[in-house]
């Protein structure tokens, strides 16, 4: 049990340090942006369900590889709180809730909206792209997938998953959230499983041009000159 805890305090460590005392002392004042988003989530599929509420949710937040581009790009901001209409809302609620307000608190609220956008838009690209290869190039998908709604929340979830696991050192989580995405793909070979996958190739982008960055960047000198940080007072 021991060596047990010790790899989760080396996992889970740092960013529970973070987390703790802003939630401790805030509850959910301190991921008010979280929330939100989890609020509004909840308030769409409440409307998507219902007989009025379906076409103006699939007119203002459904993307489709089939949409003209510009109209795709101006619904995909929304489409990052359309759920899945065939899955239970609560999973993606609770997902949502979890990784969103760790980023929230680790990262900030803009850089979580920024690199859950990255996510989806990577997964919305690739779909088009996917289409237009065709179902025999291995990278292609047949033409009815561009019939088929864009994933959600989903590939903002796992994208901002596992740059949280990249930036905090949980290399374990991270590495397990794109395995069970491939596995996805692999057991139910589906648009959504794909567009996860999308996902993560482009936070991984993002976070190997921020490896390159710090690398040019140079080691941090101690007295905190060129870091950014304040200088130690002797």
């Amino acid at each position: 049990m021991s060596s047990l805890v010790r790899w989760a305090r080396a996992e889970w460590g740092t960013v529970y340090a973070t987390v703790r005392e802003p939630l401790r002392e805030r509850r959910l004042r301190a991921i008010p942006m979280t929330a939100g988003v989890v609020g509004l989530t909840a308030l769409v599929q409440l409307v998507q369900n219902q007989p009025w509420g379906y076409r103006p949710v699939q007119a203002l937040g459904a993307v489709r590889a089939a949409d003209p581009l510009w109209l795709a790009l101006l619904r995909t901001p929304l489409s990052l709180f359309v759920p899945a209409l065939d899955l239970p809302v609560w999973g993606a609620l609770a997902q949502i809730l979890f990784v969103f307000g760790i980023g929230e608190i680790c990262l900030g609220r803009r850089q979580t909206l920024a690199i859950a956008y990255v996510a989806t838009l990577a997964g919305t690209w690739y779909a088009r792209v996917g289409v237009a290869l065709g179902p025999h190039h291995p990278l292609g998908l047949p033409v009815t997938d561009a019939q088929v709604v864009d994933t959600g929340p989903s590939a903002a979830v796992v994208g901002l998953a596992v740059y949280l696991g990249r930036r905090y050192g949980a290399h374990v989580t991270a590495g397990g959230v794109a395995a069970a995405m491939l596995a996805e793909v692999l057991v139910k070979e589906n648009l959504a499983g794909k567009e996860h996958l999308a996902a993560l190739a482009g936070v991984g982008l993002l976070c190997a041009a921020e490896t390159l960055r710090e690398r040019q960047r140079g080691p941090v000198a101690l007295d905190g000159v060129g870091s950014g940080l304040p200088p130690i007072q002797s």
